[in-house]
């Protein structure tokens, strides 16, 4: 007589009961989302290790480049959840996370010198990554090229612009 495996009672019942080590970074979805919200951490710190910069006003085009790099590591860590609600406030969520991380290694890696650049980059980032939760929230149900790229170059797109607004007033 040969004895199935035990199944537990809760898969019995129909109840789903999440793993006991929900974090399996063997996944690849799991660096997708990782990449996503530490890209501008990571950005920020190549540059303010290689080159810091001294004023905030004379670097508008890395500025520009680490908050388009914030925005849209927001979109694709936003959209690899489903739905609409759950990709905007995940895609929030990483921008928010992405710029603190990114005034944290301008704090830090460049004595504070750098913070007023962080802190520019954190705030069109943050303003991408707002457009780049709207549009995830529209295309939660499209297919996946879709559904990472647009809101990422979106993202991108309005952080870069947002940097020149930001400079220019």
């Amino acid at each position: 007589m040969t004895a199935s495996p035990p199944v537990p009672p809760s898969v019995q019942l129909g109840e789903v009961v999440p793993p006991e080590d929900p974090e399996d970074w063997r996944q690849p979805l799991t660096w997708v989302v990782a990449g996503g919200m530490l890209a501008a951490p990571a950005v920020a710190a190549v540059w303010f290790i290689v080159a810091p910069p001294t004023d905030p006003y004379a670097a508008t085009t890395g500025i520009s480049a680490l908050a388009a790099t914030l925005a849209a590591g927001a979109a694709v860590t936003g959209a690899s959840q489903r739905g609409g609600g759950r990709a905007a406030l995940v895609t929030l969520g990483a921008g928010l996370f992405g710029a603190l991380g990114v005034v944290a290694v301008g704090t830090i890696l460049a004595d504070g010198s750098a913070l007023g650049t962080a802190a520019a980059a954190a705030v069109a980032g943050t303003g991408g990554t707002l457009a780049a939760a709207a549009l995830a929230a529209l295309l939660a149900t499209a297919g996946r090229l879709r559904r990472y790229l647009s809101p990422a170059l979106a993202g991108g797109f309005a952080a870069a612009l947002l940097t020149e607004v930001l400079f220019s007033l």
